[in-house]
């Protein structure tokens, strides 16, 4: 994995599966997430995450789990600055009705 790089919820799903099945055959975790091109820090972060889609299910309903989810945490995030930004504008107006500017 490069170093920087940036993966898609897909390939996080993938790479967690990867080491699931390297420490199942025995290997520790330092060395399946050696084996795998990433960090142990970086795989508790993503197991947090992603983990409950890559110990269940089939594949290919993990990774659409995982789109989704990250498409949710976009869209989270934009309506929690929208919320913000209204909020904002509601104090200003009543600021301006009092006459306080």
């Amino acid at each position: 994995m490069a170093k920087g790089r940036r993966l898609k919820p897909e390939q996080i799903v993938t790479l967690l599966r990867q080491i699931d099945v390297l420490t199942t055959n025995g290997k520790t975790l330092a060395q399946a997430c050696k084996e795998a091109g990433t960090v142990e820090q970086s795989y508790y972060r993503w197991r947090k995450m992603y983990g409950g889609m890559s110990l269940k299910g089939f594949p290919s309903v993990k990774v659409d789990q995982a789109k989704k989810y990250k498409e949710l945490g976009q869209e989270n995030t934009r309506l929690k600055k929208l919320v913000a930004d209204l909020s904002l504008r509601e104090v200003m107006l009543k600021e301006v009705i009092k006459g306080n500017f």
